[in-house]
């Protein structure tokens, strides 16, 4: 039994809930001008971890053909033979209980949006095969999560920082765009939609630049819109510097340091961020 869990949270990534969690707890902060009373903090944790688990779950199930036709990901549990679908759908099921579980136990608000965040990642794993701004609609989703730790708080929309949302969607754009370009070839020959499969690395490259430059954008008007303290800047400029480190790190031709670039840059970031914001909130006068 401990061996599926290992091999179910392996399957998930389950680690690389670190790249949206602190987000949430930023938009949880920021509602509750500091640190949230625990019990919240204690739900949006749980929140989170269900969503992910269940997000990350239905995209195993529903890429597994395509996963075991691929090289690069044929090893993985589903294709692989290690976990099977009715193990990996319970999987979904039981974080999907979870999740609105702890929707139900922060406030109104929150559960009635739960269905709509939770159906969101879910659509997000078949837009590979209809439209190349896949990448976009993953930074939309991923975008609810300092919306949902706003709301967790407040248990209302009013006065949510909204340009920390957006730059959130462009930021996760802008690295699921270097990172699908593992499988820019695989993709074109399979019939499925990525930028890089349809503008080339080159090009989906600099526009994954763009997409970083923007969101470095909205993180730093984040503090003005919030009002923060001046050392929230801080962690903008740590993550300029990971932003520029990731695609300094990785070329079109050269993909051999992605997954540096994908795990510990982008950790680097959300964690850098929701810290940053934490001291501004303490710092305040």
């Amino acid at each position: 039994m401990l061996k599926k869990i290992a091999i179910l949270l392996e399957m998930i990534k389950f680690k690389l809930t670190i790249f949206a969690m602190p987000f949430a707890f930023t938009g949880a902060f920021l509602a509750a001008r500091g640190i949230p009373e625990l019990r919240v903090f204690l739900w949006i944790i749980v929140a989170m971890v269900g969503a992910r688990t269940a997000a990350m779950g239905f995209n195993r199930i529903v890429d597994a053909r395509f996963d075991g036709a691929n090289p690069r990901t044929e090893k993985r549990a589903i294709p692989a033979g290690e976990v099977r679908m009715s193990e990996a759908s319970a999987m979904v099921v039981v974080a999907g209980l979870l999740f609105f579980f702890a929707c139900y136990n922060l406030n109104p608000l929150t559960l009635l949006l739960s269905p709509v965040a939770l159906a969101l990642t879910f659509f997000y794993s078949y837009t590979k095969r209809f439209t190349s701004f896949c990448h976009v609609i993953l930074g939309v989703a991923l975008a609810f999560s300092p919306l949902g730790g706003w709301v967790a708080v407040n248990g209302s929309l009013a006065g949510f920082p909204w340009v920390l949302s957006v730059g959130v969607l462009f930021w996760v754009a802008g690295f699921d765009t270097i990172y699908a370009c593992l499988d820019a070839d695989f993709d074109r020959t399979a019939g499925l939609y990525s930028l890089p499969s349809r503008l080339g690395s080159l090009r989906a490259f600099r526009l994954a630049g763009l997409f970083h430059v923007v969101a470095f954008m909205l993180f730093t008007l984040t503090g003005i819109v919030a009002g923060l303290h001046p050392v929230y800047y801080l962690g903008v400029a740590l993550t300029a510097a990971a932003l520029f480190y990731q695609h300094r790190l990785v070329r079109p031709d050269d993909l051999t340091k992605i997954h540096l670039s994908f795990f510990s840059m982008n950790g680097i970031i959300s964690v850098a961020l929701f810290f940053a914001t934490w001291l501004a909130l303490l710092l305040a006068p």
